[in-house]
């Protein structure tokens, strides 16, 4: 449920300060925990380092994420894979490519010394 248009885009007010009056050549990352506050206009060119639970991450602003959530730009959970049979049989082909490719390196290798004897 989005945020009624009468009170307009939540902004946090701590961050909104390290922003205003500044241009983003002059200030570095600007590190936060509030991944709750909207991106004004104001934000666009800044770079955020924005708190994921472990690390912050380093998000450049840009016009296109202006109305959505700081919080978006920084993913808070890590996706390994998927698992299952599926899964063996994309792994497996890979690991095959990865033999080929080797193989025919060592071929060319192999060639490109015997012709420079």
């Amino acid at each position: 449920m989005t945020r009624s248009l009468h009170k307009g885009p939540y902004v946090d007010e701590r961050v909104l300060k390290k922003v205003l009056g500044k241009r983003p050549e002059e200030t570095g990352v600007i590190r936060t925990w509030i991944r709750r506050s909207d991106i004004s206009p104001e934000m666009v060119g800044f770079t955020f380092g924005i708190y994921n639970g472990r690390t912050h991450v380093e998000v450049l602003v840009t016009e296109d994420m202006v109305g959505h959530k700081l919080g978006e730009f920084s993913p808070t959970r890590k996706f390994l894979r998927h698992g299952g049979k599926m899964q063996k049989e994309i792994d497996a082909k890979k690991k095959e490519a990865e033999i080929t490719a080797a193989k025919t390196a060592k071929v060319a290798a192999d060639a490109s010394s015997a012709s420079k004897k």
